[in-house]
């Protein structure tokens, strides 16, 4: 009886080495296997995150508050068509995270969900910064209330609203599963990253 006593921490100390390099509260990888600690996840993950809220931030304010000018003087639309369009957007892009939530509940998860919404946006980004160049080569003739100016411009700016949908519900979400809630140390780095979001958010939207 004594031996087996003594040979009890030798058969635990095992499983209890392997079982450290893993996240203990249950976190799997990209493909869906028990993600490591040392390599994944963690601050070199939120940095990413941080980074992409800001400009995401940055890029979204920096339309919104342009917008109504940008309608009126350059597509040369009256005061109430270009407020009511604009009130439209916006309400959009609060109204698409519903549509990304739930493919990312039901579906995707966070991270592809993430990805494949930020792609739109990026997408969006660039219609619309190409659209900017349009008039230099379009006919002078050509009716810019109806024509391919406004079409290319309203392209990009439900594009983004769609790729909000994604980015708005899930990026402070998914950098919070960088860290393991079962690890002290890294619920205080949650707790911390929380703060840098909120921080980067605000910086973002005063740029």
């Amino acid at each position: 009886m004594e031996a087996t006593d003594e040979e009890r921490p030798l058969l635990s100390q095992h499983p209890q080495d392997e079982c450290s390099r893993y996240t203990s509260d249950g976190t799997v990888d990209f493909y869906r296997q028990p993600a490591l600690k040392q390599s994944t996840g963690n601050w070199r993950a939120c940095f990413f995150i941080l980074g992409a809220e800001f400009s995401e931030c940055m890029c979204f304010f920096a339309v919104a508050k342009n917008l109504v000018t940008y309608l009126t003087t350059v597509l040369h639309e009256s005061n109430v068509d270009a407020a009511r369009n604009v009130s439209t957007w916006i309400g959009s892009c609060f109204l698409t995270p519903v549509i990304g939530a739930f493919l990312a509940d039901s579906y995707w998860g966070r991270y592809t969900t993430i990805a494949v919404f930020l792609s739109v946006y990026i997408i969006g980004m660039l219609i619309m910064t190409s659209s900017a160049a349009l008039p230099f080569f379009l006919p002078r003739s050509s009716d810019e209330s109806g024509g391919v100016h406004p079409a290319a411009v309203y392209l990009g700016l439900y594009l983004v609203a769609l790729g909000t949908g994604g980015i708005k519900p899930y990026a402070a979400a998914l950098g919070a599963d960088q860290f393991d809630g079962a690890d002290p140390k890294e619920r205080v780095a949650k707790g911390s990253f929380f703060n840098w979001y909120y921080f980067s958010i605000n910086i973002g939207t005063r740029v």
